[in-house]
C-alpha cells in the first residue's frame, strides 16, 4: 500500500513540474503592446475585438510600411473597411472573427515609412483602443497567412469593400 502511495505521489509530482514548465506561445510572438486573441486559429496571433490580456509593454505597437502598404511589426498586412464611419469601428461579432482589429493598450508608434500625425487611436464598443491611420480603424484578415500576404484585398465580406491601406492613408484598390 506505501509503494502505491508513494508511486501515485510521484506520479502527481512529475505531473506538476511539467505542467509548470509549459510557456505561453502568445507572450513569445506578440507584438509589444498589442493585445492578442486568446485563440487564434490562422497561425498568427491577431489582435482581437475580445478582452484579452496584453503582453508586457517594452515599447509601442509599431506599425509600418511594407510592400507599400500599412503592415504590422511582423509585416501582416493591416485594411481598412469601407463601412466604418470616421475613426469609429462597426466590425463586431463575426466581422472582428474574420477581419480582427489592430487593438493596443497605449499609443501606437509610427515606423518606417508612416505618418506619425495619421497614426491614432480609438475607442471600441468593447473598450479595446483599436488602432486608427488616416482616421480608418485598421484591421488584419483572417486569411492572411504569411508576412506580405492581401488576400482580402477587393473583398466585399460583411457589406462593404476592404482594402489594404498605403501609406498616405489611402485604399489600395488597384
Amino acid at each position: 500500500m506505501k509503494l502505491r502511495t508513494a508511486s501515485a505521489l510521484a506520479a502527481l509530482a512529475a505531473t506538476l513540474v511539467v505542467a509548470g514548465c509549459g510557456s505561453d506561445s502568445q507572450s513569445d510572438t506578440a507584438p509589444a503592446g498589442a493585445k492578442q486573441s486568446a485563440d487564434s486559429s490562422y497561425g498568427y496571433d491577431y489582435g482581437s475585438s475580445k478582452k484579452a490580456e496584453s503582453t508586457p509593454a517594452a515599447s509601442a505597437l509599431t506599425v509600418k510600411a511594407a510592400n507599400g502598404m500599412l503592415a504590422d511589426a511582423a509585416g501582416r498586412t493591416l485594411y481598412l473597411w469601407e463601412a466604418d464611419q470616421g475613426d469609429k469601428s462597426a466590425c463586431d461579432g463575426q466581422c472582428a472573427q474574420a477581419w480582427p482589429p489592430l487593438t493596443t493598450d497605449g499609443k501606437p508608434a509610427a515606423g518606417d515609412g508612416i505618418k506619425a500625425d495619421l497614426l491614432g487611436t480609438s475607442k471600441r464598443a468593447d473598450g479595446t483602443l483599436g488602432v486608427t491611420y488616416a482616421g480608418h480603424p485598421l484591421y488584419y484578415f483572417s486569411g492572411d497567412q504569411a508576412a506580405g500576404d492581401a488576400n482580402g484585398k477587393g473583398s466585399d465580406g460583411f457589406g462593404a469593400k476592404w482594402w489594404p491601406v498605403a501609406p498616405d492613408g489611402a485604399a489600395i484598390e488597384h
